[in-house]
């Protein structure tokens, strides 16, 4: 809890989408697990400044106010979107869930190939709501397929589809979902390099390493997939294989070392020479997730039970 309210600030922000992130993972979930109504004002406030960063001209939440762009959004922002749905039911407020849904609706509009890979950035109008340029911050090249950006757009658009049931977020998830789960350059152990094109763009190596937290969002969202449709044991089975890898100890650290992280090689943002074969909190974060809905799927009493998945 010291470390939750020390986070009262971001209620704050109004510059950046990441708002999301920063409390529905914080203090959304210390409301959901402690019912403490004291962290309500909190999530209300950064609810309603997420919101005020959607345009109905462009119909998506702008995630970005660098001024070089016009209205940048980028495949990132679907993660924030379970904050808006989440909201509207908590404070009443419809208009978020409608923001959210149409955030979701112009991105499978705007974001993504043939091939159900994204786009990491959309550039728009903000007068008009005309899509300007299609590219990247992150990935390797303008149209390469930057793997933690492909775990981001599966697992909100199961997300969305399980808070609306509108079977065009489902058909999206699953596209995603294949093109993830089939791609010719997955490793074996189902641990992505940090963009599926880096071996097209730069051919060695050891500039090609692997992003655990892409693996980690990945299992946690087909976990959860696995759950919204009838034939959810590939999506399931795929999953437990990538948590197989990530609890090996080729990925999963013993205990004080690391920084005191659990898991080890993931990729913030190459390019940018940041955060290059490192522990990451958020990686941390979505695999605790997807154990979690992993022992729920299989039954298992985490309170009574150490259960290996090796």
């Amino acid at each position: 809890k010291k470390f939750t309210i020390a986070l009262d600030s971001i209620r704050n922000i109004k510059n950046t989408h990441d708002v999301g992130f920063m409390l529905f993972c914080s203090y959304g979930n210390a409301y959901r697990i402690t019912g403490d109504k004291t962290y309500l004002p909190v999530l209300a406030d950064g609810a309603a400044n997420l919101y005020a960063r959607f345009s109905p001209t462009v119909g998506t939440i702008r995630s970005w106010d660098f001024a070089w762009l016009h209205y940048p959004v980028i495949i990132d922002n679907m993660m924030n979107l379970e904050y808006l749905y989440w909201s509207a039911n908590q404070f009443n407020k419809p208009e978020y869930a409608k923001a959210a849904s149409t955030h979701a609706l112009t991105t499978i509009k705007n974001h993504f190939r043939k091939d159900y890979s994204s786009y990491h950035l959309v550039d728009y109008d903000p007068k008009t709501g005309k899509v300007l340029k299609k590219g990247t911050h992150q990935g390797v090249t303008d149209d390469s397929a930057w793997a933690r950006g492909q775990a981001w757009g599966l697992y909100g658009y199961t997300m969305c589809y399980e808070n609306t049931k509108n079977p065009k977020f489902l058909d999206q998830a699953e596209h995603i979902a294949s093109f993830i789960m089939n791609h010719p350059k997955m490793p074996k152990d189902k641990v992505p390099v940090w963009d599926f094109d880096v071996h097209n763009a730069l051919d060695t190596a050891e500039l090609a390493p692997r992003d655990a937290s892409a693996a980690a969002v990945i299992a946690s969202a087909l976990l959860d997939l696995s759950t919204q449709v009838k034939d959810g044991k590939k999506y399931a089975d795929y999953a437990e294989d990538i948590l197989k890898s990530l609890s090996s100890d080729a990925y999963l650290a013993k205990p004080g070392e690391n920084s005191y992280f659990l898991l080890k090689h993931s990729v913030g943002a190459f390019l940018y020479n940041s955060e290059i074969d490192t522990p990451l909190d958020y990686a941390d974060y979505y695999y605790l997730e997807a154990l979690k809905r992993y022992a729920a799927i299989k039954k298992i009493d985490l309170s009574k039970n150490r259960t290996s998945i090796n």
